[in-house]
């Protein structure tokens, strides 16, 4: 019985309690689910410290019957539910049943008690479970816990369901003054419990009332959907934009049509998961850093990888992009079966540190998840540093020299076979990256990089061939775009609507949205 004496501690009940009496446990136990209900709620209203008790253990099935006689059970022994005095438990005693109606009550009556917590997110989840509440017996608790409550968030939402439950009031002021204050809310349930009232309504004037705050409701909302498919967008872009980082470079600036590049991005995600298995392993008290480790392991990962199919494969096929094609495709082939050859074809998951755990509630149907906002700044992250390799340091500048003119920057002494090989191995590396932040955002398996290869040459070739501010809009760009697109016509033809429109842009305007500025060699 301890746990539930434990349980009590942690809730402020109001001063008009009352004691358990044998008929309310009786009347919560025995007979109909319907009349059990009725009992539960009215002894819920006014209830004391034993009566929560004995809620709790109906909750968690540990309630049994012998006749007349109720016996709460705890690790085979057994209390009196009213007097809590030790009893001998029968050894024919039978089991309560609580069918799925009996339970859901049962949890709601927890909740409400839960509104006196001392913990502010047990308080904010208990409003969150009773916010589609209408039963009017849980009035006398909302509104002690209304009277009660100090943080002005989570007072506010009690007064929206306080208002819901009134919505059901046989007063019609009150029912009036409920629809006018849920006009208010930002809350998503509101609009289901809204909904539900004006298709019960018989009054006319209260049916008006209902609708206008309808309206407004959902006019607040459409506000929380449009911020939500921007975030998304931004989301998919700051995805979009690491997977076509590396393709900037192989593609962008070294010519290379490296299908492989989604399965280098997939070697990255599996390096992820063999870092999270080591972490789990071997040092499991560090689990929650294990993805600072995976970074580095990812981009080494897919960089040597990366430099070894340059070394013997891409080096000699420079200047003929068609051959390139097909020996890529085939090496993607080659790499998809040696991972199912290693951990298997069905997919493994990865999963989120407890720092990227949960989200940001900014609106009532707006949450921005912290694995989505890690993502976005770590794409920032690589992109700065990406753009700082390239146009500050020693090796971005034969790199561009080696794009721009290989002859003269072989004349001036540059190992153009080598800054190849560099080059490939950094755009094969930042690939890596992409694949640990997918890792992230879905299960990881043989054929992760496929989802995203064409959107990759995509954005690349949309932003402009080898410009890196290019990359960015594009990404973005088509991001947003295809969330906005698919809220109205739904994935597929949002997939086939960007395609149509890339295609149209291209044929406009075949240089991109930034075109290379400067002369060409051959000129």
């Amino acid at each position: 019985m301890l746990r539930y004496l434990l349980l009590l501690t942690t809730f402020l009940i109001a001063t008009h309690a009352h004691a358990l009496t044998a008929e309310e446990v009786k009347g919560m136990t025995m007979g109909e689910t319907d009349t059990r209900i009725a009992a539960l709620n009215k002894a819920a209203a006014s209830a004391d410290e034993k009566t929560i008790a004995f809620i709790q253990a109906l909750s968690d099935d540990a309630v049994k019957t012998k006749g007349e006689k109720i016996f709460v059970v705890k690790d085979d022994k057994a209390a009196d539910p009213v007097t809590g005095a030790d009893v001998a438990l029968p050894a024919d005693a039978d089991d309560i049943i609580n069918p799925n109606l009996m339970r859901g009550e049962l949890d709601t009556a927890l909740a409400a008690f839960k509104l006196f917590s001392k913990d502010e997110k047990t308080r904010r989840e208990a409003i969150k479970t009773l916010s589609d509440e209408s039963d009017e017996a849980r009035l006398p608790l909302i509104e002690k816990a209304f009277a009660a409550e100090t943080v002005p968030a989570l007072k506010s939402q009690l007064e929206l369901v306080r208002a819901a439950i009134f919505l059901g009031s046989s007063d019609k002021a009150k029912r009036l003054d409920a629809a006018s204050q849920l006009a208010n809310s930002k809350n998503p349930a509101t609009k289901t419990v809204l909904l539900g009232r004006i298709g019960k309504e018989a009054d006319a004037d209260f049916k008006v009332a209902l609708q206008a705050a309808l309206t407004k409701v959902e006019s607040s909302l459409e506000w929380g959907n449009k911020l939500g498919a921007i975030f998304s967008g931004i989301s998919l872009g700051s995805i979009l934009l690491l997977v076509a980082l590396g393709l900037a470079i192989t593609y962008g600036l070294m010519g290379v049509i490296n299908m492989a590049h989604g399965e280098l991005m997939m070697i990255g995600a599996y390096a992820t998961y063999v870092v999270q298995g080591l972490f789990q392993k071997y040092l499991p008290g560090a689990f929650n850093w294990y993805l600072l480790a995976a970074v580095p392991v990812a981009f080494l990962a897919s960089a040597l990888m990366g430099a070894a199919l340059e070394r013997s494969v891409i080096r000699f096929l420079y200047g003929r992009p068609l051959e390139t094609l097909l020996a890529t495709w085939g090496i993607s082939l080659m790499l998809q079966q040696l991972v199912r050859s290693i951990f298997g074809a069905q997919n493994v998951g990865v999963e989120n540190p407890v720092w990227m755990s949960g989200g940001v509630q900014v609106l009532g149907n707006l949450s921005l998840p912290y694995n989505r906002l890690v993502i976005i700044g770590f794409a920032i992250a690589v992109l700065l540093g990406m753009a700082w390799l390239i146009g500050k340091t020693r090796l971005g500048l034969f790199v561009r020299g080696v794009t721009q003119n290989r002859p003269i920057a072989s004349c001036m002494g540059v190992n153009t076979a080598k800054i190849d090989t560099y080059a490939f191995a950094l755009g094969s590396g930042i690939a890596g990256l992409a694949g640990c932040a997918l890792s992230q955002v879905g299960n990881v398996g043989p054929d992760l990089g496929q989802g995203y290869i064409v959107d990759a040459f995509m954005v690349v070739v949309l932003g402009g061939v080898g410009q890196l501010a290019g990359t960015v809009y594009a990404a973005m760009g088509l991001g947003i775009l295809n969330k906005f697109l698919e809220g109205w016509t739904g994935a597929v033809l949002a997939k086939i609507a960007v395609l149509v429109f890339i295609i149209i842009f291209i044929q406009k305007r075949p240089q991109g949205i930034f075109a290379m500025k400067g002369r060409s060699a051959e000129a």
